[in-house]
Protein backbone atom coordinates (compact mmCIF):
# COMPACT_ATOMS: atom_id res chain seq x y z
CA UNK A 1 0.00 0.00 0.00
CA UNK A 2 1.16 3.59 -0.79
CA UNK A 3 0.53 6.45 1.15
CA UNK A 4 1.68 10.02 2.12
CA UNK A 5 4.44 10.57 4.16
CA UNK A 6 3.93 11.51 7.66
CA UNK A 7 2.68 14.93 8.08
CA UNK A 8 2.77 18.10 10.95
CA UNK A 9 -0.28 17.51 12.50
CA UNK A 10 -1.91 19.50 15.67
CA UNK A 11 -0.90 22.04 17.97
CA UNK A 12 2.32 20.68 18.33
CA UNK A 13 2.89 19.97 14.99
CA UNK A 14 4.37 16.63 15.55
CA UNK A 15 4.71 14.03 12.72
CA UNK A 16 1.48 12.10 12.11
CA UNK A 17 0.56 9.27 9.80
CA UNK A 18 -2.27 9.82 7.51
CA UNK A 19 -5.46 8.12 8.03
CA UNK A 20 -4.83 5.49 5.36
CA UNK A 21 -1.34 4.57 7.06
CA UNK A 22 -3.18 3.92 10.50
CA UNK A 23 -5.85 1.69 9.03
CA UNK A 24 -2.78 -0.70 7.25
CA UNK A 25 -1.09 -0.87 10.74
CA UNK A 26 -4.32 -1.70 12.61
CA UNK A 27 -4.85 -4.22 9.73
CA UNK A 28 -0.70 -5.57 9.42
CA UNK A 29 -0.68 -4.12 5.44
CA UNK A 30 2.58 -2.71 5.05
CA UNK A 31 2.38 1.07 4.01
CA UNK A 32 5.16 2.56 1.63
CA UNK A 33 5.31 6.19 2.57
CA UNK A 34 7.51 7.87 -0.39
CA UNK A 35 7.99 11.66 -1.19
CA UNK A 36 7.55 10.93 -4.27
CA UNK A 37 7.27 7.85 -7.18
CA UNK A 38 10.20 8.55 -8.63
CA UNK A 39 12.49 6.88 -6.16
CA UNK A 40 13.90 3.41 -8.15
CA UNK A 41 13.67 1.43 -4.95
CA UNK A 42 10.26 1.82 -4.52
CA UNK A 43 9.46 0.94 -8.49
CA UNK A 44 11.16 -2.32 -8.18
CA UNK A 45 8.92 -3.17 -4.91
CA UNK A 46 5.56 -2.33 -6.93
CA UNK A 47 6.93 -4.47 -9.99
CA UNK A 48 7.95 -7.23 -7.75
CA UNK A 49 4.25 -7.78 -6.43
CA UNK A 50 3.22 -7.57 -10.02
CA UNK A 51 -0.52 -6.16 -9.45
CA UNK A 52 -3.42 -6.90 -11.52
CA UNK A 53 -4.91 -3.09 -10.84
CA UNK A 54 -3.28 -0.52 -9.07
CA UNK A 55 -6.24 2.06 -7.22
CA UNK A 56 -5.89 5.50 -6.41
CA UNK A 57 -8.06 7.64 -4.38
CA UNK A 58 -6.88 11.06 -3.24
CA UNK A 59 -3.33 10.38 -3.49
CA UNK A 60 -1.77 13.54 -3.76
CA UNK A 61 1.38 12.35 -5.18
CA UNK A 62 1.79 12.49 -9.59
CA UNK A 63 2.82 8.95 -10.70
CA UNK A 64 5.17 8.53 -13.15
CA UNK A 65 4.49 7.00 -16.79
CA UNK A 66 6.54 4.05 -15.56
CA UNK A 67 4.35 3.23 -12.59
CA UNK A 68 1.47 3.65 -14.53
CA UNK A 69 2.82 1.42 -16.68
CA UNK A 70 3.08 -1.46 -13.73
CA UNK A 71 -0.32 -3.15 -13.42
CA UNK A 72 -1.65 -5.58 -16.48
CA UNK A 73 -5.25 -4.07 -15.68
CA UNK A 74 -3.89 -0.17 -15.45
CA UNK A 75 -4.31 2.49 -12.30
CA UNK A 76 -7.60 3.27 -11.27
CA UNK A 77 -8.85 6.22 -10.19
CA UNK A 78 -11.89 7.20 -8.18
CA UNK A 79 -12.63 10.57 -9.41
CA UNK A 80 -15.30 12.66 -7.61
CA UNK A 81 -17.14 14.23 -10.13
CA UNK A 82 -18.92 13.33 -13.76
CA UNK A 83 -16.01 13.80 -16.44
CA UNK A 84 -14.84 15.81 -17.88
CA UNK A 85 -16.47 17.93 -15.91
CA UNK A 86 -14.00 19.45 -12.97
CA UNK A 87 -10.84 17.59 -13.48
CA UNK A 88 -8.76 18.55 -11.52
CA UNK A 89 -7.78 19.41 -7.60
CA UNK A 90 -11.41 20.42 -5.81
CA UNK A 91 -14.65 19.03 -8.28
CA UNK A 92 -16.46 18.84 -4.95
CA UNK A 93 -16.12 22.68 -4.22
CA UNK A 94 -16.25 24.00 -7.52
CA UNK A 95 -19.42 22.05 -8.69
CA UNK A 96 -21.26 23.90 -5.30
CA UNK A 97 -19.98 26.74 -6.21
CA UNK A 98 -21.44 26.74 -9.78
CA UNK A 99 -24.46 25.57 -8.74
CA UNK A 100 -24.47 22.46 -10.63
CA UNK A 101 -27.72 20.23 -9.68
CA UNK A 102 -25.92 16.77 -10.45
CA UNK A 103 -22.68 15.08 -9.47
CA UNK A 104 -21.20 12.17 -8.93
CA UNK A 105 -17.93 9.73 -9.19
CA UNK A 106 -16.24 8.33 -11.85
CA UNK A 107 -13.64 5.62 -12.32
CA UNK A 108 -11.36 5.74 -14.72
CA UNK A 109 -7.87 4.24 -15.97
CA UNK A 110 -5.31 6.83 -15.54
CA UNK A 111 -3.17 8.17 -18.22
CA UNK A 112 -0.58 10.97 -17.77
CA UNK A 113 -2.84 13.65 -18.31
CA UNK A 114 -4.95 15.46 -15.52
CA UNK A 115 -8.11 13.35 -15.27
CA UNK A 116 -7.81 12.75 -18.80
CA UNK A 117 -7.95 9.09 -19.18
CA UNK A 118 -10.66 6.84 -20.38
CA UNK A 119 -13.49 6.52 -18.24
CA UNK A 120 -15.15 2.93 -16.95
CA UNK A 121 -17.80 3.29 -14.52
CA UNK A 122 -19.66 6.44 -13.76
CA UNK A 123 -22.52 6.81 -10.79
CA UNK A 124 -24.94 10.18 -10.74
CA UNK A 125 -26.04 11.95 -7.44
CA UNK A 126 -27.71 14.90 -6.37
CA UNK A 127 -26.30 17.87 -4.90
CA UNK A 128 -28.44 18.76 -2.14
CA UNK A 129 -29.87 22.65 -2.22
CA UNK A 130 -28.20 23.28 1.63
CA UNK A 131 -25.20 20.46 1.37
CA UNK A 132 -21.90 21.32 2.45
CA UNK A 133 -18.76 20.25 0.19
CA UNK A 134 -17.96 17.98 3.81
CA UNK A 135 -21.26 16.38 3.81
CA UNK A 136 -21.31 15.84 -0.03
CA UNK A 137 -17.54 14.40 0.33
CA UNK A 138 -18.72 12.23 2.66
CA UNK A 139 -21.82 10.45 0.61
CA UNK A 140 -19.54 10.64 -2.71
CA UNK A 141 -16.86 8.97 -0.95
CA UNK A 142 -19.27 6.29 -0.08
CA UNK A 143 -20.75 5.79 -3.69
CA UNK A 144 -16.89 6.10 -5.04
CA UNK A 145 -16.60 3.02 -3.21
CA UNK A 146 -19.36 0.97 -4.35
CA UNK A 147 -18.40 2.21 -7.65
CA UNK A 148 -14.66 0.79 -7.46
CA UNK A 149 -16.68 -2.81 -5.60
CA UNK A 150 -18.46 -2.92 -8.90
CA UNK A 151 -15.70 -2.24 -11.58
CA UNK A 152 -13.11 -4.54 -9.91
CA UNK A 153 -15.99 -7.37 -10.34
CA UNK A 154 -16.69 -6.43 -13.93
CA UNK A 155 -12.90 -4.75 -15.01
CA UNK A 156 -12.67 -7.77 -17.95
CA UNK A 157 -16.22 -6.54 -19.07
CA UNK A 158 -16.21 -3.01 -19.18
CA UNK A 159 -15.17 -0.82 -22.16
CA UNK A 160 -12.97 2.30 -21.89
CA UNK A 161 -14.76 5.30 -23.05
CA UNK A 162 -12.90 8.10 -24.17
CA UNK A 163 -13.63 11.53 -22.41
CA UNK A 164 -14.94 14.31 -24.45
CA UNK A 165 -11.76 17.07 -24.27
CA UNK A 166 -13.93 19.79 -25.53
CA UNK A 167 -16.75 19.59 -22.85
CA UNK A 168 -13.66 19.45 -19.73
CA UNK A 169 -13.90 22.06 -17.26
CA UNK A 170 -11.04 22.54 -14.56
CA UNK A 171 -11.44 22.46 -10.56
CA UNK A 172 -8.54 24.20 -9.38
CA UNK A 173 -7.16 23.81 -6.01
CA UNK A 174 -8.51 25.86 -3.16
CA UNK A 175 -6.86 27.99 -1.36
CA UNK A 176 -7.86 30.55 1.36
CA UNK A 177 -8.07 33.51 -0.61
CA UNK A 178 -10.73 32.01 -2.48
CA UNK A 179 -12.98 31.61 0.34
CA UNK A 180 -13.05 34.74 1.41
CA UNK A 181 -16.89 36.51 0.83
CA UNK A 182 -17.28 39.47 -1.26
CA UNK A 183 -20.84 41.25 -0.42
CA UNK A 184 -21.16 42.25 -3.49
CA UNK A 185 -22.50 38.74 -4.70
CA UNK A 186 -25.90 37.85 -5.03
CA UNK A 187 -27.17 36.06 -2.18
CA UNK A 188 -27.86 32.37 -3.77
CA UNK A 189 -24.44 33.12 -4.78
CA UNK A 190 -22.78 33.40 -1.66
CA UNK A 191 -25.04 30.75 0.35
CA UNK A 192 -22.69 28.39 -2.47
CA UNK A 193 -19.68 29.92 -1.59
CA UNK A 194 -20.62 29.19 2.36
CA UNK A 195 -21.62 25.51 1.31
CA UNK A 196 -18.70 25.34 -0.71
CA UNK A 197 -15.76 25.86 1.97
CA UNK A 198 -17.36 24.34 4.88
CA UNK A 199 -15.63 22.94 6.60
CA UNK A 200 -12.59 23.65 4.51
CA UNK A 201 -11.12 25.99 5.20
CA UNK A 202 -14.12 27.91 6.02
CA UNK A 203 -15.84 31.17 4.29
CA UNK A 204 -14.26 34.54 5.49
CA UNK A 205 -16.04 37.49 5.67
CA UNK A 206 -15.42 41.33 7.27
CA UNK A 207 -18.85 41.78 9.63
CA UNK A 208 -19.01 45.53 10.85
CA UNK A 209 -14.89 45.63 10.81
CA UNK A 210 -14.95 42.25 12.30
CA UNK A 211 -13.68 39.16 10.76
CA UNK A 212 -15.85 35.97 11.04
CA UNK A 213 -16.12 32.47 9.81
CA UNK A 214 -19.22 32.37 8.14
CA UNK A 215 -20.80 28.34 8.54
CA UNK A 216 -24.31 29.02 7.86
CA UNK A 217 -26.38 31.63 5.75
CA UNK A 218 -30.14 31.93 4.16
CA UNK A 219 -30.99 34.27 1.32
CA UNK A 220 -33.34 36.51 2.85
CA UNK A 221 -35.31 39.69 1.99
CA UNK A 222 -33.40 43.57 3.20
CA UNK A 223 -31.47 45.79 0.85
CA UNK A 224 -28.64 47.90 1.48
CA UNK A 225 -24.74 48.77 0.78
CA UNK A 226 -22.88 45.47 0.11
CA UNK A 227 -21.61 44.29 3.72
CA UNK A 228 -23.77 46.45 5.77
CA UNK A 229 -25.75 45.15 8.46
CA UNK A 230 -29.37 45.88 8.53
CA UNK A 231 -30.44 43.47 11.58
CA UNK A 232 -28.54 43.35 14.69
CA UNK A 233 -30.88 42.28 17.06
CA UNK A 234 -30.80 39.38 19.88
CA UNK A 235 -32.11 36.95 17.34
CA UNK A 236 -31.00 38.06 14.09
CA UNK A 237 -28.08 39.29 11.83
CA UNK A 238 -29.19 40.51 8.56
CA UNK A 239 -26.19 41.95 6.17
CA UNK A 240 -27.14 43.46 2.56
CA UNK A 241 -25.20 41.72 -0.25
CA UNK A 242 -25.49 42.27 -4.38
CA UNK A 243 -29.15 41.76 -4.45
CA UNK A 244 -31.15 41.02 -1.66
CA UNK A 245 -29.56 40.51 1.82
CA UNK A 246 -28.09 37.34 3.91
CA UNK A 247 -29.05 35.95 7.19
CA UNK A 248 -25.95 34.76 9.22
CA UNK A 249 -27.17 31.35 10.91
CA UNK A 250 -23.95 29.71 12.26
CA UNK A 251 -20.54 31.95 12.83
CA UNK A 252 -17.17 31.77 14.32
CA UNK A 253 -15.06 34.29 15.89
CA UNK A 254 -10.87 33.75 15.50
CA UNK A 255 -9.86 31.64 18.42
CA UNK A 256 -13.92 30.58 19.46
CA UNK A 257 -16.21 28.23 19.15
CA UNK A 258 -19.03 27.88 15.91
CA UNK A 259 -22.39 29.21 17.37
CA UNK A 260 -25.86 29.69 16.27
CA UNK A 261 -26.98 33.00 15.75
CA UNK A 262 -28.49 33.58 18.70
CA UNK A 263 -25.93 32.37 21.04
CA UNK A 264 -23.33 34.34 18.79
CA UNK A 265 -24.94 37.77 19.72
CA UNK A 266 -25.90 37.46 23.18
CA UNK A 267 -22.41 37.06 23.92
CA UNK A 268 -20.45 39.44 25.63
CA UNK A 269 -19.61 41.48 22.15
CA UNK A 270 -22.34 42.92 19.88
CA UNK A 271 -22.39 43.49 16.47
CA UNK A 272 -22.43 46.97 15.81
CA UNK A 273 -24.16 48.95 13.19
Amino acid sequence: MLTQPDRPAGRGLRLAASAVAKVAETHGIEAMKPLNLKNAEIAARLVALAPDVMVVAAYGLILPAAVLAIPRLGCLNIHASLLPRWRGAAPIQRAILAGDALTGVTIMRMDAGLDTGPMLLERTRPIEPRETAGELTDALAALGAEALVETLARIDDLVPREQDGSRATYANKISRSDARIDWAQPSEQLQRHVRAFNPVPGAEAQVAGETLKIWKVEPCGGSGQPGEVLISDPDRLVIACGDRAIALEEVQRPGGKRLGIRDFLRGTHPVRH
